[in-house]
């Protein structure tokens, strides 16, 4: 079986392939006017005959940016009479509550283009106000009229009874074939009305486009003459069909970088590391995620765009902060000479100003060539040649001139301010939560992760710093070892023990039949599927809730005495107390349903022992890590001739085609029998 994963970054598009019984990989810049070339070109580069192919995993940043640029489609919201307003006010609390310049989530729709119709269920899903038709096809009219192409429809208590939704989703479509239309019951089947309008909206934003793009990528696949199935990597860990990503393609919104984590974590159980923190560094962000015992947390809730004045999103994505601090990170002075690092970013064009593509801003990748760092012969291999001398002119224009410093002085505070911009994502998923970093190792990977990883780990006393194999494409990688994966809910509000025996049981068949039908439509072996099944619980009066796993329906609505001890020991684990004589409520039963990849080629290539090329003579070089004014003579090192059981003691710069990875002084990389490197970091 022959598969490859590819993940479109904002800079680089990486390919790790399991071909005739081998690991390929190639890596190439991102064609952001037009991403499926990079994705062919980065199959010609591994040599990748497509009709040999049997499946093809992809992942990509598309989704995302289409929000963070706000360059989505036209789109109206049609909500309940009387809720007009619900999407634009959101919610009341000031999460910066000392940030003057605070500002509340600005609508992807406007005002204007929402509208109301009559309508009213309860929050039991009886009918109180019968859906008026008429309103709606004149409706239908008016967004024709408008050129609009996408609509969002949300109405109140649909989670419960979305009859009135799909009647209307059937009268648009019919009034408009080439329509997009996202019906909130479609996406997200659970209570909280504005975190739902908002998850709505956004699929309908960013549908148009995002369909566009999957439709492209599949005639040129088709064109090629590939007969295999594309699955879509989705924010909670799992794939898709691309069928199912061009309905809901707010499911992709993290697609990319949740692959690597998912990879990180299979590294971690083979490693028999207990609790990890995965840390992914690309070209335009740093990402960082707490693995314990190789399962990455999962949210039932995230933010585009930061949590105080992003866009909410209430669907399963693996826990991931992201800041904006990658290799093509722009370094800039603000007007009092402070030096800045991000969040904007060069991109893949054009990229940074030692790519020598006539940029004149200086990037962290810049700042790393200054100082030594990177080679600029041996870079992607020796693909792309890196000009030094671009570098240093960007620097010396836009940081050291204006803040009156010396070049490699500039530089190193420019890789300097984005380690502690990187250092606090690690913080804040592992001290916020309650972890101690001393206990944890972190397994770093993409492009820049390596090269970053050990000056972060010092910042916040990590003792051991894993680069696995491919780290350049390891997220490509990580695609290859992902299961397929479907979540659904459905609300119910209740006290345990006290809810009826059939309501319980309706809500679990209704579940069972939408994943059943779920599997059928992707094609999934019969019995290869697990169904798994979650309570939401909270004490009463809490705002949120945990989810406990669920063995059988009836605990919910008899004796729920394993439940109640699940969940308080959960809750003492999470917060550090427990309330035992507190009564407890369900909010919503979840169902994940899961099927297990047949091909485990990736996962015991990630085991197998080591093989090194011929041995490449070691090369020295000034490298700066300190202080500018006292380069250290370094050793280079080129990976991939590395035997199993070599020790590389700091200071050293180990090479290899798509990353570097830095040795700090006192700090010792050992490679593994598997060929990873253990990184013990001087604490």
């Amino acid at each position: 079986m022959n598969i490859v994963g590819v993940d479109i970054g904002g800079t680089f598009t990486d390919l790790v392939g399991c071909v005739d019984g081998r690991i390929v990989t190639s890596k190439c810049s991102t064609v952001p006017a037009d991403p499926t070339r990079g994705v062919a070109e980065s199959l010609a580069l591994a040599h990748c005959e497509m009709p040999a192919l049997s499946e093809l995993l992809h992942g990509s940043t598309i989704a995302i940016n289409t929000v963070l640029e706000r360059k989505g489609a036209r789109t109206a919201l049609i909500t309940t009479r009387g809720f007009r307003d619900t999407y634009a006010i959101g919610r009341g609390n000031r999460i910066e509550a000392f940030n003057l310049f605070f500002h509340r989530p600005k609508p992807l729709i406007p005002r204007e283009l929402t509208f109301e119709v009559t309508e009213r269920m309860n929050a039991k899903g009886a009918v109180l106000k019968p859906l008026e038709e008429s309103e709606v096809q004149t409706l239908a009219k008016t967004i024709t009229a408008q050129n609009i192409e996408a609509v969002a429809v949300c109405f109140l208590h649909a989670y419960a009874n979305p009859t009135h939704e799909r009647r209307v989703g059937e009268i648009l479509r019919a009034a408009n074939a080439k329509l997009f239309v996202t019906l909130s019951h479609e996406i997200v089947r659970e209570y909280r009305e504005y975190e739902r309008t908002s998850t709505t909206a956004l699929n309908a934003f960013i549908g148009p486009r995002v369909q566009t793009y999957l439709g492209r990528l599949e005639s040129h696949l088709h064109d090629e003459r590939f007969a295999g199935k594309i699955n879509i990597m989705r924010s909670n860990g799992g794939v898709m069909s691309v069928r199912l990503a061009q309905e809901q393609p707010v499911s992709m919104m993290e697609s990319g970088p949740v692959a690597g984590i998912i990879g990180a974590g299979r590294l971690a159980t083979l490693l028999g590391i207990e609790r990890a923190i995965g840390f992914d560094m690309g070209g335009t962000t740093a990402k960082a995620s707490l693995i314990t015992k190789g399962v990455p947390a999962i949210e039932d809730g995230y933010v585009i765009g930061g949590e105080a004045s992003g866009q909410p999103m209430q669907i399963p994505v693996v826990d991931i902060v992201e800041i904006g601090a990658g290799g093509g990170s722009i370094a800039w002075c603000d007007p009092t000479g402070g030096i800045h690092v991000g969040p904007k970013s060069a991109g893949a064009d054009p990229g940074p100003a030692a790519y020598g593509k006539g940029s004149t801003d200086p990037v962290v990748t810049d700042a790393n060539l200054v100082l030594g760092r990177i080679n600029a012969g041996r870079f992607l291999n020796g693909a792309m040649k890196l000009d030094v001398k671009a570098a240093e002119r960007a620097i010396e224009q836009k940081v050291a001139g204006p803040t009156r410093l010396g070049v490699k002085e500039a530089a190193l505070g420019i890789v300097q301010i984005a380690d502690a911009a990187m250092s606090l994502a690690v913080r804040a998923v592992s001290v916020k939560k309650g972890v101690d970093p001393r206990e944890t190792a972190m397994i770093a990977f993409g492009g820049a992760g390596p090269l970053h990883a050990v000056a972060i780990a010092r910042e916040i006393f990590i003792p051991k710093v894993i680069v696995p194999k491919v780290p350049g494409t390891f997220s490509a990688l990580g695609m290859l070892m992902a299961s397929w994966r479907q979540d659904f809910v459905r609300t119910l509000y209740g006290l345990l023990g006290s809810l009826d025996g059939k309501q319980v049981e309706a809500v679990f068949d209704e579940l069972a039949e939408a994943g059943q039908a779920q599997v059928t439509r992707d094609g999934i072996a019969p019995g290869t599927a697990d169904f798994s099944y979650l309570a939401d619980l909270r004490y009463v009066g809490q705002e949120h809730t945990i989810a406990i796993p669920v063995r059988d329906p009836k605990l919910l609505s008899g004796d729920f005495a394993p439940l109640r001890q699940a969940f308080d020991a959960e809750h003492d684990q999470r917060y550090g107390q427990a309330a035992p004589d507190e009564r407890l409520e369900i909010v919503n039963v979840r169902l994940v349903v899961t099927a297990a990849r047949s091909d485990t080629l990736a996962e015991r290539w990630l085991s197998e022992q080591w093989t090194p090329e011929s041995p490449v003579a070691d090369e020295w070089r000034e490298v700066v890590f300190t202080d500018p004014a006292k380069p250290i003579r370094t050793r280079i090192v080129w990976r991939p001739s590395q035997a199993s059981g070599t020790r590389i003691e700091g200071p050293a710069v180990i090479e290899e085609p798509n990353a570097t990875t830095l040795i700090h002084p006192g700090d010792v990389a050992t490679v593994s029998d598997a060929g990873h490197l253990i990184i013990d970091v001087k604490l």
